[in-house]
């Protein structure tokens, strides 16, 4: 079953060095990592999202860069139905 994620990426912590153009379409991207935590941070947050590191950053254990967090998308609940009031027996009715 898909799930839905809302958050954020700060673009000010994005490392312009690390952004890269396609060879195929000219575009400009960012490769990142996503995960799901075990449990949620103290905001609700599930996701983490850290921009991904190169083989020689790894080996080196340099500090990850964290760009953002999302949250499960949970829709809000709508007011209970009214409850439909009984209809009383009518039969003194004078027509």
């Amino acid at each position: 079953m898909s799930q839905l994620f809302n958050g954020s990426i700060c673009l000010s912590d994005i490392l312009k060095e690390k952004v890269t153009t396609s060879e195929k379409n000219g575009k400009k991207y960012l490769n990142i990592n996503i995960w799901l935590n075990d449990e949620p941070d103290q905001y609700g947050n599930s996701l983490s999202i850290n921009i991904s590191q190169s083989a020689e950053e790894r080996e080196q254990k340099a500090k990850k860069v964290y760009i953002g967090n999302a949250k499960k998308y949970e829709a809000r609940q709508t007011a209970a139905p009214l409850p439909t009031p009984k209809l009383e027996d009518t039969n003194d009715l004078p027509f």
